[in-house]
């Protein structure tokens, strides 16, 4: 499968909704437009996994490299996600501890950072 990406922004937010599966191989694509879009000042970012059907260890750590790239320009990256078997991937690996996970684009939107 592969994956797909759009971008969308609300208010100071941009807000990229993913699909597909990100693994060792579709990785990079998402890595690139997290580059891409702070490189273009977008320092608080929503990444909407709804569509997301797979991760793994590499797509792990593209989220993690993107939270590292904006917190270095005093932004955020905030997730959405409620499906459960990609939840379960980010508690095993104790990432609920690092990134604020919402249930919808709206909530994680709405947060103060």
């Amino acid at each position: 499968m592969d994956l797909s990406l759009s971008t969308e922004t609300m208010g100071d937010r941009t807000i990229v909704r993913v699909g597909g599966e990100i693994d060792v191989y579709t990785a990079p694509k998402l890595r690139e437009q997290l580059v891409e879009l702070v490189n273009d000042g977008s320092f608080h970012l929503v990444v909407d996994m709804e569509g997301v059907d797979f991760l793994d260890s590499t797509g792990l750590g593209v989220l993690v490299g993107g939270l590292k790239r904006v917190r270095a320009h005093e932004g955020s990256l905030r997730l959405v996600c409620n499906q459960e078997r990609i939840l379960k991937i980010f508690r095993i690996t104790g990432l609920t501890k690092v990134f604020p996970i919402h249930t919808s684009v709206e909530e994680a939107v709405a947060a103060t950072d």
